[in-house]
């Protein structure tokens, strides 16, 4: 920007007048509240031979077979870390390989009954802890829109990470109203998780100053391009004359 344009802006804030070059908007016109929302995880659940065998791609379940000591102490807590590892594929096997489940209580539910069932086949008894449970889960499962929506222990639906999405609302604008007209239509089983609201501002000078130039008429492009052709051909016989 040169002296003369800076004069010019400063001279143009100082008259507080609106013009082609200069508009006057309350602050509250560029602000907008950055909204996240949220939308269930639904999935289904299927104990089958390929999605048994994703478990072992598991953080939770690869960590059975390691162990922090040394020498033989290790070598003893890694054996049997494997043989856990295939009780666990062993009891999860003989959950029916058809069955899809679209809810998670309920296939819960079975997979309890079948290391409940495992206790008294193995020698001890398995132990499957929180991580190692969430893994299994991860392992046998699919996103499934038609599956029923997971909650939480407390009951409240659990999002789905890889469905989160932003509204950017104006701050002029009821959000809970702009969320009924502009989101509810599309995704009903949507929700805002207002504690990650955030407040942003943006002035978009194109919105404010774009003027509409009309586009030329196919004659004058055609015009031009029939002359550059003719200037094309000239330039060649030159050359080649």
């Amino acid at each position: 920007m040169t002296a003369t344009q800076i004069r010019e802006v400063v001279k143009s804030y100082g008259r507080f007048e609106e013009s082609e070059v200069s508009k006057i908007f309350p602050s509250a016109a560029f602000g907008y509240a950055r909204v996240t929302v949220e939308r269930p995880r639904r999935q289904n659940f299927l104990a089958s031979p390929e999605r048994i065998a994703r478990l072992r791609d598991e953080k939770a379940f690869q960590n059975l077979a390691t162990s922090k000591k040394k020498g033989a102490a290790a070598a003893k807590e890694i054996e049997q870390g494997k043989a856990l590892q295939e009780a666990i594929l062993k009891t999860l096997g003989s959950i029916h390989p058809h069955e899809v489940y679209t809810n998670r209580p309920a296939f819960v539910e079975v997979l309890e009954e079948a290391f409940e069932d495992s206790r008294r086949i193995f020698d001890r008894p398995l132990r499957i802890d929180a991580p190692l449970r969430k893994a299994i889960l991860s392992a046998l499962s699919e996103r499934d829109e038609t599956a029923e929506a997971c909650v939480d222990a407390r009951g409240a639906l659990e999002p789905d990470p890889e469905l989160r999405d932003f509204e950017n609302v104006p701050l002029s604008e009821d959000i809970d109203v702009y969320f009924e007209r502009e989101v509810r239509p599309h995704v009903p089983d949507a929700w805002m998780d207002r504690t990650k609201d955030k407040v942003g501002y943006e002035i978009n000078f194109n919105r404010h100053f774009y003027k509409y130039t009309p586009p030329r008429l196919l004659e004058e492009i055609d015009a031009d391009l029939k002359r550059a052709e003719e200037e094309i051909v000239r330039l060649i016989g030159e050359v080649t004359g």
